[in-house]
């Protein structure tokens, strides 16, 4: 089974980039710079997940959460999906809509801390 960006969730990624929330469109603007020298993609597919942006190098995933994870169900979901990113050697990172909002440089300084940048 191939294990990034399948065929089958195309339509959902594609879907996503365009339906991103302020907090995905504040934070891909940093990461998306082209000066840098490390690559984000946006909306990654791994294995049956697909991550909010991902840096594959160093093999850290970023989520950017809404009101939604706060839910219980949600919350199982993701606990499930971030053990099975945690088998596959992958680090996730984890922001609320709110941290995004309100301390931007604090998560832009976090991600690059954890990226090994900073």
């Amino acid at each position: 089974m191939k294990l990034m960006n399948r065929q089958i969730q195309k339509e959902r990624r594609k879907e996503l980039r365009s339906n991103a929330t302020i907090s995905e469109k504040r934070i891909w603007k940093f990461l998306n710079r082209k000066q840098q020298d490390y690559k984000f993609r946006r909306q990654q597919g791994i294995g049956p997940y697909i991550v909010d942006f991902y840096l594959a190098n160093k093999k850290i995933a970023i989520e950017i959460d809404g009101n939604v994870h706060h839910n219980v169900m949600r919350q199982a979901y993701d606990q499930r999906r971030e053990e099975y990113l945690l088998s596959k050697g992958i680090k996730v990172i984890r922001f609320s809509n709110d941290e995004v909002k309100n301390n931007i440089d604090e998560v832009i300084r976090r991600i690059l801390f954890e990226s090994g940048v900073e």
